[in-house]
């Protein structure tokens, strides 16, 4: 077979010979792959050779594409950090995607805040915050907290109740159970807090052994003074410290900080597991799966992760990478990963990434790489029961529709109105039957007023494939819309249904099919058949169509609710004379909610910023009528 990217091939000599990266499009202009070269022309010219000496995986990619072009950069490293954001930025389907196992919990401390605060925090924010983990398990970290803070009772309440209890001079439970030192109220001085804050991040970062020990001695004094409720309670404190010091597991005898990353794979997929240990204690795990869409070997896909691990991680990283064989392109990775650590961590240290060959750190990498096989193994079962499930659904779902393939992309609209008032609708996107949330939309009802379903629907179908075809001329980079569905599902029968596909006639749009869903006995409406299709009740279609169907309800009825708070908040306002956008925004900003500014007495009221003590008791009037201020 002739290689199809000879079509499009470009003049060799227009191509530079220069470090980059590159790109590869579809007929939709859409990104499908992405790649770096240290030789853009040598790289480029691989691709167009004999299809025989092609890797499958390559072929697919080539196969699906239409056009190529480069971007030159400066140096290698250049290129690399290119390389992931424009991957980021496109998510092309040919290139290796690294997905988490789940959202791990981290324990944050707010230090960039004036009176910071200890919490539990899934999906890290670059925000000034420190982090300490991840932890595999919500439980382990709320323990782990729980024992700190009878350490290092340092705040931990939210803004709200902070906010309260400073306005009504009266501390929180927390305070009078010891966890906890008061800051809101004046319990403690700012400064001395933040000593606490200070010290609870030093004990994190595994300087334990000052702690242990200052509490120790102050055991002791006190006891020696026979002051024994206060010897007593730095007992306590003593072995809350012990027992959080248990929890992290010692890997080395050294003070030694370093992230340990170790993998185990297969033709088609990996795990990478990462073991975060500083000062030779293990203080936080984490685990990616990846689908190798692309042809790697094992040195190129750990360069690729590493990559990955040092532009997710940057905040945290250590100064020393242990991986079980050098990666690819090692040295320009050190090169990005220093200046990542540096720029994130105001620090001049180089990043080394070193292979052990024996002693402890080789075997705490061959611990590491078990945990990988394990998660594997894990991956791979839940992987193979998900992935027929969804071929099998998408099958029974052509062949009962009469489509001429697979439905790979899937869009189903719904509408969410309560008699006509604060009309919504919703988009949702299912690829190879998952959910793309990043392609899910949402629509304010513009030209429909009072309760028309059918018209709302043929507004939503009309704005969305509208959208579709004025970016067709659009560069692909500002593109939102371009990519059509395979299948449109519509919420709804026969009505809804022929309103849509008026819709798509009327904009002359061919190619894409469309069906209606009805609730009540999950009737499927085609345009063109008088009867509708009934799908077998345990059939995997059947529960496909059922599972983005209620996946559309959800996403519109969430929309309608928080549009219709946010009129009744509005409205209920409005009704307050001397109350406009800026003073209703501080009364939120203070008590979080309506309730809360219902709930509040005129004392309360009259602390908000741009509340007179006269407008206080209106406020407090309004919301309760007969009774005095």
């Amino acid at each position: 077979m002739r290689n199809p990217a000879r079509r499009f091939r470009p003049d060799p000599s227009t191509i530079p010979n220069e470090p980059g990266c590159y790109l590869w499009r579809d007929r939709h202009g859409r990104v499908v792959y992405v790649g770096k070269a240290k030789q853009l022309r040598a790289r480029l010219a691989s691709y167009f050779g004999a299809w025989s000496a092609i890797h499958q995986r390559t072929r697919g990619m080539l196969e699906t594409a239409r056009s190529v072009e480069w971007i030159v950069c400066a140096n290698e490293v250049e290129a690399l950090h290119l390389e992931y954001n424009l991957i980021k930025r496109h998510r092309p389907r040919y290139n290796v995607r690294y997905t988490d196992d789940k959202s791990y919990p981290y324990l944050a401390i707010t230090v960039q805040e004036d009176v910071p605060r200890a919490m539990v925090r899934r999906n890290p924010r670059r925000d000034g915050t420190r982090y300490f983990g991840p932890y595999a398990h919500a439980y382990a970290i709320r323990e782990t907290l729980d024992l700190l803070l009878r350490v290092f009772p340092v705040r931990t309440c939210s803004q709200g109740v902070f906010d309260r209890c400073e306005r009504t001079g009266r501390p929180c439970l927390l305070y009078h159970i010891g966890r906890c030192s008061g800051p809101c109220v004046g319990k403690i001085g700012l400064d001395e807090h933040r000593q606490l804050v200070d010290d609870m991040i030093d004990f994190l970062e595994g300087n334990t052994d000052e702690v242990v020990a200052e509490l120790t001695e102050q055991m002791h004094d006190e006891a020696g003074r026979l002051n024994f409720e206060a010897a007593a309670r730095l007992r306590d404190q003593l072995d809350a410290a012990q027992r959080a010091l248990a929890k992290q597991t010692m890997v080395t005898s050294s003070q030694d900080s370093f992230d340990a990353v170790n993998l185990f794979e297969d033709e088609y997929e990996a795990a990478f597991q990462v073991f975060s240990v500083r000062r030779g204690r293990v203080v936080g795990r984490k685990g990616w799966t990846v689908d190798k869409v692309e042809d790697l070997s094992s040195e190129e896909l750990l360069s690729r992760f590493l990559l990955e691990l040092a532009m997710e991680r940057a905040e945290e990283l250590p100064r020393q990478l242990l991986v079980p064989f050098a990666p690819a392109d090692q040295e320009t990775l050190e090169l990005l990963c220093t200046e990542l650590r540096a720029e994130a961590q105001e620090s001049t240290g180089a990043v080394r990434i070193v292979a052990p060959k024996r002693g402890a750190k080789r075997t705490f990498l061959e611990t590491v790489r078990e945990n990988a096989q394990e998660a594997f193994h894990q991956h791979r079962l839940k992987r193979a029961k998900d992935f027929n499930a969804r071929s099998q659904a998408l099958n029974e779902l052509r062949q009962a529709l009469g489509l001429e393939e697979a439905p790979l992309r899937i869009e189903c609209y719904d509408i969410s109105t309560l008699q006509g008032t604060n009309s919504v609708a919703s988009m949702v996107v299912m690829e190879d039957g998952l959910p793309r949330k990043s392609e899910y939309r949402r629509f304010q009802i513009r030209g429909v007023s009072g309760q028309d379903d059918f018209a709302m629907m043929r507004e939503v179908i009309t704005r969305r494939f509208r959208r579709y075809l004025d970016e067709q001329s659009a560069p692909a980079s500002e593109r939102r819309f371009s990519y059509p569905p395979n299948l449109v599902i519509i919420d709804g029968g026969k009505g809804q249904l022929n309103a849509a596909r008026a819709a798509l006639d009327e904009l002359g749009i061919a190619g894409v099919e469309i069906c209606g869903l009805a609730k009540r006995l999950e009737e499927v409406f085609l345009p063109d058949r008088p009867e509708p299709v009934l799908l077998p009740r345990a059939s995997e279609a059947l529960y496909l169509l059922q599972r983005i169907r209620d996946e559309a309800h959800r996403f519109a009825i969430t929309y309608h609710r928080t549009l219709r708070g946010r009129k009744m908040t509005e409205s209920v306002f409005d009704e307050i004379d001397g109350i406009g956008p800026a003073r209703r925004r501080s009364l939120l900003d203070a008590f979080g909610s309506l309730q809360g500014v219902r709930g509040a007495g005129v004392g309360e009221l009259e602390q908000v910023p741009g509340i007179s003590s006269a407008l206080a008791r209106t406020i407090h009037a309004h919301f309760h009528p007969g009774t005095a201020g």
